[in-house]
């Protein structure tokens, strides 16, 4: 079963599903879905849509260089059936898939690191600006007292 990949956004397309588009220089493209065909009719660019791989890649959002990507290319030579080749073949492949799940993951979690401190210093301005909602009363003019106090000190501080 030959899985081909869409042209505009990379997924999987397979057997019986999607459409076929043979331009006059009987170049293929091959679209997972009407969406993909239509975009590619539109003349879009694959790389400003964020649903698309392409996007994703260019953005950063996932591994573009990796050498675990050379497992997966198409190769056109033929190779006589071997039952001791085949079985290699299999083993070789889960192992491929093992290594790139793991350096998926490690991608991920660099890319996160710095999500929890944005989101942090976001979650205080959100609090800041928004005091007077969760603030009681008295603990409002205490703020407000505190705020005064050292606006007048710095007040003192320029004459």
């Amino acid at each position: 079963m030959r899985l081909e990949k869409c042209y505009f956004c990379s997924s999987t397309v397979y057997p019986g599903h999607g459409t076929m588009f043979v331009r006059n220089d009987s170049k293929t493209f091959r679209f997972c879905r009407s969406k993909c065909s239509k975009n590619y009719k539109m003349k879009r660019n694959p790389r400003k849509l964020k649903w698309t791989k392409a996007f994703r890649k260019a953005a950063g959002k996932e591994m573009a260089i990796d050498s675990t990507f050379e497992f997966e290319k198409r190769r056109n030579v033929p190779v006589r059936y071997n039952r001791d080749l085949m079985k290699t073949t299999l083993l070789a492949m889960k192992r491929v898939t093992e290594i790139k799940a793991r350096r998926e993951r490690a991608f991920y979690n660099q890319r996160m690191a710095t999500k929890k401190d944005i989101e942090h210093s976001q979650n205080l301005v959100e609090i800041e600006k928004n005091i007077h909602v969760i603030a009681t009363p008295a603990t409002r003019s205490k703020l407000e007292s505190e705020r005064l106090s050292i606006i007048s000190k710095s007040m003192d501080v320029d004459h």
